[in-house]
């Protein structure tokens, strides 16, 4: 095996130094067969794999092997030269090859002026057609391929800060979009070679004539119809065994370049959307029939006309066939699957109902992958906090608007939102500048405006600075952001159980310590839940029952252990909301107001506090929280241990995202900045 990758990695440099042989040294006329013939069948094999290819990044070799079989085709264009003009006049017509002279006499048929119409007819085709057409191709595609890329990388920045894909998928789609537009430049300056290799055999062949014309002449002493017979002849073979791979290279050119990216090939693909309608067939059918009363043949418009409409026919019918076997095969399900009254008793902990023009999204070929989308999210709300996410029951609503989806947690509605599948959702930077057209909306992860927009717009949007979803990442986007949001409610009996068994194997001394000794699984449960509801992950959950088998035989108040906790991640804690310089900026609470709430909390349970008192402290900790929510940054009140929890079931209703804090979860490597302090005097004066 080793031996034989080297032999591989020796090939092309012994290629390299064997076409340099070639140009300086006289080749035998059956080693020139031989390669002539090679050459030939190296373009019918590129050309097949170009046909076959579903996305052009499968054929990526194809520029650099376009400059090789280039450069052969150069080399080998010299390398006959020599023999017609060396060898002409002893050899006659076999002084190239039997290849060049068989083409040669295949083409002009006896005659030469035939001969050479035909051929420059060839030659203009291959130069004027395939040629300009190939390289014009790929100048666009290279162009349009440079300019979508800073959109391509912000699209993907763009899902992996939404987490719709996680960091390995956005390497990969990275290099997978740098490879393209790499592919697309590297054949703008291949497709170069393709016409400069036309032209280079033009020029070769009217050597070929007049070089030939001048020795066969002048130093072999041909008469004029001789030498015009011999040398236009063996010029007409050498072109036309050099045009013909070249032809069939410059064609696969524009058959890669011109591919996107498919789930099939070319082949499957022509007959797919060429002969899936039966209208164009029938109109063809209707014109073939009218041509029959000229003086066209009648055989032939007769045959194609009637295996157009034949076929116009039978895909007329096809899809009456499959309508007649649903209807046939509907009613018999009930009996073949019995549906006992309790099956209806059974409520999915969540569900996605999708309008009618949303059922699409939902299948698994699409382009976006819902049910693809959907995994990743769970695999993400895994990875973040540490609950496994139940499985999605999707299904269509009829009662809801085409373009209209809603979300169920146990059987209730907790959102809904509207979806369009032929537009994007485009995001703004700044939530109160609307600089794009569109269907307002919402970001259903951030809560900033966006606008649903036209995929004809993607570059504009891009251009100032929109981030771009799919409609089916904006869906999953969705279902992210609500499992965040009620994951403690997504966190069952069965779901606890599940966690825990898992940790079991890995980790059982820990599992059997705490349950069912000292907590039922029921106060884990109840624990974990609280976690949950605050944002903090149960991803360590082996340090989480570590923490609660050291505490639960001094109290079994939830509140109390979640508060133990809590300072056990404090690491995790402060590392969700201090910035890259380990600086965390709160609101704190004045210690005589902190003892005030203190006294007014009773042990175990909220104490009765005033509601003016209450209106006053949510107004004065909303108004010391804004400067943090202006800057973008996360809205910390951090108070004493004793009333973090109570005051926070207090305040965090009325406030939104207010995130409160204790003193012991502050790591000591936590630099706190205080921007305010609520005191009873400014209660007092508010």
């Amino acid at each position: 095996m080793l031996a034989l990758t080297r032999w591989k990695d020796l090939m092309l440099p012994l290629a390299v130094v064997a076409s340099v042989l070639v140009l300086l040294v006289p080749l035998p006329t059956a080693l020139m067969d031989l390669l002539l013939i090679a050459n030939m069948a190296l373009a019918i094999i590129v050309l097949l794999q170009a046909i076959n290819i579903r996305t052009p990044l499968e054929f990526s070799i194809f520029p650099s092997l376009l400059l090789i079989t280039t450069t052969c085709r150069l080399v080998l264009n010299v390398a006959t030269t020599r023999l017609i003009l060396g060898q002409a006049p002893e050899d006659q017509l076999l002084a190239a090859g039997q290849v060049i002279f068989a083409f040669g006499e295949f083409v002009t048929g006896g005659d030469v002026a035939v001969g050479a119409t035909i051929f420059l007819i060839i030659a203009v085709i291959q130069f004027v057609v395939i040629t300009k057409g190939a390289n014009r191709i790929s100048e666009v595609a290279a162009r349009f391929a440079l300019d979508g890329l800073p959109g391509h990388q912000m699209a993907i920045d763009a899902d992996l800060q939404a987490g719709i894909i996680d960091e390995h998928d956005a390497v990969r789609q990275r290099e997978k979009v740098t490879r393209q537009a790499d592919f697309y430049g590297t054949m703008d300056g291949a497709s170069k070679f393709v016409r400069g290799d036309a032209i280079a055999g033009m020029v070769i062949i009217a050597v070929n004539i007049v070089g030939g014309l001048l020795i066969g002449i002048f130093r072999a002493g041909l008469a004029p119809a001789d030498a015009i017979g011999l040398y236009v002849k063996l010029a007409i073979g050498d072109g036309l065994v050099s045009q013909l791979p070249a032809y069939l290279i410059s064609l696969a050119a524009g058959l890669i370049v011109t591919r996107s990216t498919q789930s099939s090939n070319l082949p499957a693909q022509l007959l797919q959307q060429l002969f899936s309608r039966p209208r164009p067939l029938a109109i063809a059918a209707c014109f073939l029939g009218v041509l029959l009363f000229t003086d066209l043949p009648v055989l032939p418009l007769l045959a194609l006309g009637t295996g157009c409409a034949g076929l116009a026919w039978v895909l007329i019918r096809q899809p009456s066939q499959e309508s007649t076997s649903t209807i046939k095969t509907a009613p018999a399900t009930p009996h073949n699957r019995s549906q006992r009254i309790e099956d209806y008793l059974t409520v999915d902990p969540l569900e996605l109902e999708l309008g009618l023009g949303l059922v699409a999204l939902a299948r698994s070929d699409h382009h976006a992958g819902l049910l693809s989308r959907i995994s990743q999210v769970r695999q993400q709300v895994a990875s973040e906090i540490g609950i496994v996410l139940p499985g999605v029951r999707i299904r269509d609503n009829l009662g809801l608007p085409p373009q209209s989806y809603r979300f169920k947690i146990g059987g209730s509605e907790v959102a809904r939102g509207t979806v369009y599948p032929d537009k994007l959702l485009a995001v703004g930077r700044q939530p109160d500048v609307q600089l794009i057209t569109g269907e307002l909306a919402e970001d259903p992860q951030s809560g900033q405006t966006a606008v649903w927009i036209e995929h004809s717009q993607r570059s504009q949007a891009t251009t100032w600075g929109y981030r771009l979803l799919e409609p089916v990442a904006a869906l999953a986007t969705h279902l992210k952001s609500l499992a965040l949001q009620h994951a403690d409610e997504l966190l069952t009996r069965d779901a606890t159980s599940h966690l825990i068994n898992e940790l079991r194997k890995t980790s059982p001394v820990v599992v059997d310590e705490l349950i069912p000794g000292l907590m039922k699984l029921s106060a884990v449960q109840q624990v974990l839940q609280l976690l949950l509801r605050e944002g903090i992950t149960i991803r360590p959950l082996e340090t989480v029952l570590e923490t609660l088998a050291d505490h639960a035989v001094e109290t079994s108040d939830p509140m109390q252990l979640v508060e133990q906790v809590r300072q056990r991640l404090s690491r995790t804690i402060c590392d969700r909301y201090r910035d890259e310089k380990q600086r965390m900026s709160v609101v704190t609470l004045d210690p005589g107001l902190e003892d005030l709430l203190v006294s007014d909390f009773r042990a175990g349970e909220m104490g009765d506090v005033e509601p003016e008192f209450l209106d006053q402290l949510c107004q004065q900790l909303t108004e010391s929280v804004a400067p943090l929510v202006s800057a973008g940054k996360p809205p910390l009140l951090l108070v004493q241990t004793t009333v973090r929890s109570r005051l926070r079931n207090l305040v965090v209703g009325r406030i939104p995202g207010l995130v409160v804090l204790s003193y012991d979860e502050i790591t000591p490597d936590t630099w706190v900045e205080s921007i305010d302090s609520v005191s009873t005097e400014t209660l007092i004066a508010a």
